[in-house]
């Protein structure tokens, strides 16, 4: 997909329903606080008003959350996205490893912020996920176009996150599988990133998936029949 037509597809895809998928899976892919569980019946309130395809995902993740007490779920947090590398909620991790071509891209995430009026705390990173998406859930088009379009330049990293937290068997597979059905199905050159990710791992590591997830991430949606181009 080059630049103009993932322009357009950002347009397209700035919708209310997006927009508030995006908002509840950055909040649920946050460290979780207490804070977090003060929020759970607004959150359960905006997700019964989304589709069913975005919809029962979302509630899969925020039943877990609400049904864990803190210390283990910020745990099963910890033990998921920290300590995991093929978990890594970093978006960039997945194309550019720990090279300095991440830190390129780093800085241009930073600049496409700046430019719809969004500062980032010193201690945040631009391409953690729930970053992305709380762009992506912004309160004018500009953001909610913005964000979009990162997480479609990002589409093989987010891709292949959500296929390894389904395979961990991951409570926040759920988050991850609704920002995916926010977007349009993959096609030509992103299918053959998304597989050529899962298969290597990001440059100079060897965290690719298993050849057969590889072959999965083909057809993006094979290991959750809940989550159907169908439904979209």
């Amino acid at each position: 997909m080059n630049r103009v037509a993932r322009a357009r597809a950002a347009a397209r895809l700035a919708t209310r329903e997006a927009a508030v998928a995006h908002r509840v899976a950055a909040l649920l892919l946050e460290y979780p606080t207490e804070d977090l569980l003060a929020l759970v019946p607004t959150l359960r309130a905006a997700v019964a008003e989304l589709p069913p395809h975005l919809a029962e995902p979302l509630a899969r993740t925020l039943q877990h959350v609400a049904g864990t007490p803190l210390p283990e779920l910020a745990a099963q947090y910890v033990e998921t996205f920290d300590l995991r590398r093929r978990c890594s909620p970093y978006l960039t991790y997945y194309a550019y490893g720990d090279t300095r071509r991440r830190g390129v891209a780093l800085v241009e995430m930073k600049q496409a912020y700046r430019a719809v009026g969004l500062e980032l705390a010193d201690e945040e990173l631009p391409d953690h996920l729930a970053v992305v998406l709380e762009c992506a859930s912004g309160p004018d088009d500009g953001a909610r176009e913005a964000g979009l379009r990162l997480l479609l330049a990002h589409r093989a990293g987010l891709e292949l996150l959500r296929l390894a937290l389904l395979d961990a068997g991951s409570p926040w597979a759920g988050a991850v599988v609704a920002v995916c059905a926010t977007l349009p199905p993959l096609e030509g050159d992103d299918r053959d990133a998304v597989a050529r990710l899962a298969a290597e791992g990001p440059p100079g590591e060897e965290v690719g998936l298993d050849p057969s997830l590889a072959l999965a991430a083909t057809a993006p949606y094979a290991l959750d029949p809940s989550t159907t181009g169908a439904d979209r």
